[in-house]
């Protein structure tokens, strides 16, 4: 039998079935199911599966990782960040010959080193799950990622969010962009907020962030104040706007053209944590605030804030 069929086996067998034949726990065959785990040798070999030594083909290789993805509920961008990039891979490369010399040569031929990089997130990715899957070499173990320049992503200062407030005609929009500022959202996380989310009291909204965790974005007075008028003009059955994401995008969109300012959900996220720490807020609590899983993402977002801005703060230790 071959790998890709006993996988299929293994997808189509109920979890009784499957920890009655292993003599496993239904636990641990649960988490195999839904991609959270790879099978183990004894699962494998309850199967009749050996170690993969067998040639799969490509595509195949590639439905059953976007598929491992779709059990760990990433995004659908995400998805098809990963199938545009390796798609394009396994176009120029032999995948089962494929090794740490050929894929260096395949991420050279970018000269861009931001997209270079993007390739080697989703080839790394890639590889570690087929190791861990069908026991097979990894080529991307011993190869470093591309370095990338400390860019300076563009973000707003606040006479910039005052000129958009003032291009703006109606309530709903500004009560949009203050939550953008004020609350560092992603598009997803404001698209979706309920009624029920937001804690007037506490200052905070509940919102379904990445990898679907639950987590709470605060929100000023500002933001509260447009919030509070539009919804004594709105009454929703739906979101609080009445707008899916690309609703919002195409507003600022319309936005971004009459003021020639950057107006995309990224680049308010960028202006909330740049704002904050001109505001002398350390990148750690911008990171608790933002919903950041990292230090080094806020310190990417913040590289704006610069010697002088942060001067402002200084106290000198002796004095």
């Amino acid at each position: 039998m071959s790998p890709l069929h006993n996988l299929k086996m293994l997808n189509k067998m109920t979890v009784s079935e499957l920890a009655e034949l292993s003599n496993l726990s239904k636990a641990y065959i649960s988490q195999v199911k839904h991609g959270k785990r790879p099978p183990s040798k004894k699962l494998l070999g309850s199967l009749r599966l050996p170690e993969s030594k067998q040639v799969i083909p490509e595509k195949d290789y590639l439905a059953l990782f976007l598929q491992s993805r779709q059990a760990i509920e990433v995004s659908a961008s995400t998805l098809k960040f990963y199938n545009s990039k390796l798609s394009k891979f396994f176009s120029s490369v032999n995948l089962d010959r494929a090794n740490q010399q050929q894929i260096e040569h395949f991420l050279l031929q970018f000269t861009n080193t931001g997209n270079r990089h993007t390739y080697y997130r989703a080839l790394k990715t890639f590889y570690q799950w087929r190791e861990q899957t069908f026991n097979l070499p990894n080529p991307m173990k011993l190869l470093k990622a591309p370095r990338l320049g400390k860019l300076i992503m563009p973000c707003l200062t606040r006479e910039d969010v005052t000129i958009l407030f003032d291009k703006v005609n109606n309530v709903r929009d500004k009560a949009i962009i203050a939550l953008f500022t004020e609350s560092g959202l992603r598009l997803a996380e404001l698209a979706h907020i309920m009624p029920k989310d937001v804690d007037w009291t506490a200052g905070t909204i509940r919102v379904l962030g990445k990898g679907r965790k639950e987590a709470l974005a605060p929100f000023g007075e500002l933001s509260a104040g447009y919030l509070r008028q539009w919804l004594s003009q709105h009454k929703p059955t739906d979101n609080i706007w009445g707008l899916n994401e690309w609703g919002i995008v195409s507003m600022l969109r319309r936005l971004e053209k009459a003021t020639g300012l950057p107006c995309n959900p990224h680049t308010f996220r960028r202006t909330f944590a740049c704002l904050l720490r001109k505001a002398g807020v350390d990148t750690m609590t911008i990171k608790d605030l933002g919903r950041w899983e990292s230090l080094e993402m806020v310190q990417r977002y913040t590289r704006s804030v610069n010697f002088q801005d942060s001067l402002k703060f200084y106290k000198a230790p002796l004095s």
